[in-house]
């Protein structure tokens, strides 16, 4: 998967999909000061960056999780991702909500599922892993065995793999933070100066840039 993990780093670059501003930082919604600023989203409006990536989804899940039987997309950054996956696999798709609607049926699982069935996580984003993990909980308490979760991309934070390490939950990812970096350098996209701003921000993100 490694040259799967550079291209989709140069797609993401490519259409600025993801934005690097070590100089000009951006706030998260947590609060967070960072460097970068990921918006897979947009990755949506480019046929053929799409179709490569439910392509690399569907590889990875057909390869490592031969007995998928049900495909599940984190909403709402992963569920167009998410159901380009299963059409390709030709498998069933239902999408995961943040929490259960508070009208309706009150469902937080969309579409029609059944317990025992063997289920795979599609996601856009990784960062703290919390709302994606949430996602696994909602499977698992409604009866599903999840064999793992599929990402575009990762941050990398060990917070997230330590999260995704206790509740058992497999991660697999497209591309990720380090090979994003190094390509954004090989490409001049970035400095060395950026670059080493960029590892330092990832060691201790909570804390970076609230001396600045």
């Amino acid at each position: 998967m490694e040259n799967t993990s550079v291209k989709i780093a140069e797609y993401l670059l490519q259409i600025k999909a993801i934005k690097l501003q070590p100089s000009n930082p951006f706030t998260w919604a947590s609060g967070w000061k960072s460097p970068i600023y990921c918006d897979n989203r947009k990755t949506l409006s480019y046929p053929e960056i799409r179709s490569y990536i439910s392509s690399s989804f569907a590889r990875l899940i057909s390869e490592k999780y031969k007995d998928a039987d049900l495909i599940a997309g984190v909403a709402t950054g992963a569920i167009a991702h998410g159901v380009l996956t299963a059409e390709k696999l030709r498998l069933p798709f239902v999408y995961v909500r943040s929490g259960a609607k508070d009208h309706g049926l009150g469902n937080q699982i969309e579409g029609y599922f059944e317990a025992g069935q063997r289920a795979v996580v599609v996601e856009d984003l990784i960062s703290t892993g919390n709302s994606s993990l949430s996602a696994v909980k909602a499977l698992r308490d409604a009866g599903c065995e999840v064999l793992g979760m599929t990402a575009i991309f990762t941050y990398e934070f060990k917070k997230a793999a330590d999260s995704f390490a206790e509740e058992k939950c497999i991660l697999d990812t497209l591309s990720n933070y380090t090979t994003l970096i190094d390509t954004a350098l090989k490409t001049g996209y970035i400095t060395q100066a950026d670059m080493e701003t960029l590892k330092e921000w990832r060691m201790n993100p909570s804390e970076w840039g609230k001396d600045k």
